[in-house]
C-alpha cells in the first residue's frame, strides 16, 4: 500500500469500525490493522528514519544486531530473476547493497546518499515486489516470530511510513489515534491487531508465553498479533504452523 493509502487507511479506521468500541462476550475487542500490507520504501531519508526508530526501540529486541529489509515478491509469485538493490542519487550517486539467500539486506547510514537525495531502487517493476524492514533476534526456528521483535518492526515500519506521508496526515492521525505510538493504540476497549507476513502459507498461529496461549488470526501467510497488549511481554514467541507442501 502506497504511504498516501497508509495514512487514508489508518486515519479511516477508527471511523469504519465503529463496533469495535462494543465489548465482547467472551473475547476482547480487536481492531484489524493491514494498513501496511504493502510498505513501499522509496527514499533515503525515510530509510534513516526507520535506522533512528530502529536504534531508539532496540531493546524490545535487544539481540538484534542491525535493521534488515527484505525483498518480497507480489502475489505470491517469485521474482523473475537475481534482485539486485542499490541506492540511487543525484549526480550519478550509486551505493550498491548486498543481498543474502533470502533476499535480506541492511543500509549503511551515508551522508552521501543523505545529500544526493538518494532512493532505494530494485532492478524489478514495483508491482512485482514490495520492501519492508525484518527484524529477527538470531537463533529462532523458522516458524517462530519473537512479540519484541514484531514490535520493533512495526515502530521501525511506521517511522518510515511517516517520513513519507505529509506532515498533515501525520498530526491528523495522531490527533484521531489519540497517540504518536501508531503501533500500540486503542481505541475505547479495542486493541488494535497488526498484520504479518510469514515465510510461507501458514495454517495456524499461536502466541505462547510461560504456561499461557493464545490462538491468532491468520490468512494465507499472514498472520495478526495485538502488539499493544503489554500483558505479553516482548520475549513471548509466535509459534507459526506452516501448510503442508503440495504434492504432485
Amino acid at each position: 500500500m502506497r504511504p498516501i493509502m497508509l495514512a487514508c487507511a489508518l486515519g479511516a479506521l477508527l471511523l469504519a469500525n465503529p463496533a469495535a468500541a462494543v465489548p465482547g462476550v467472551d473475547e476482547p475487542d480487536t481492531v484489524k490493522v493491514n494498513a501496511i500490507r504493502n510498505p513501499e520504501i522509496h527514499t533515503y531519508k525515510a530509510v534513516l528514519a526507520g535506522l533512528d526508530s530502529f536504534d531508539q526501540h532496540h531493546a524490545l529486541a535487544p539481540n538484534v544486531p542491525e535493521l534488515r529489509f527484505r525483498i518480497r515478491p507480489r502475489g505470491g509469485a517469485g521474482l523473475p530473476e537475481q534482485p539486485r538493490v542499490r541506492i540511487e542519487g543525484d549526480h550519478d550517486f550509486v551505493l550498491p547493497l548486498d543481498l543474502d539467500a533470502a533476499n535480506r539486506f541492511s543500509v549503511p547510514r551515508s551522508e552521501a546518499a543523505e545529500h544526493e537525495n538518494g532512493e532505494v531502487v530494485l532492478n524489478q517493476k514495483r508491482k512485482l515486489y514490495r520492501i519492508h524492514p525484518d527484524v529477527r533476534t538470531p537463533g529462532l526456528p523458522a516458524n517462530v516470530r519473537r512479540l519484541g521483535d514484531l514490535r520493533l518492526e512495526c515502530k521501525t515500519m511506521i517511522a518510515i511510513a511517516k517520513e513519507e506521508i505529509p506532515l498533515f496526515w501525520v498530526v491528523a492521525i495522531n490527533g484521531l489515534l489519540l497517540t504518536r505510538d501508531w503501533c500500540n493504540f486503542t481505541h475505547k476497549k479495542a486493541m488494535p491487531d497488526w498484520g504479518f507476513d510469514s515465510d510461507a502459507p501458514i495454517v495456524g498461529a499461536i502466541l505462547q508465553e510461560g504456561k499461557r496461549s493464545k490462538l491468532l488470526t491468520t490468512s494465507g501467510d499472514r498472520f495478526s498479533v495485538a502488539l499493544g497488549d503489554m500483558s505479553w511481554g516482548d520475549d513471548a514467541l509466535v509459534e507459526l504452523e506452516f501448510a503442508p507442501a503440495p504434492t504432485n
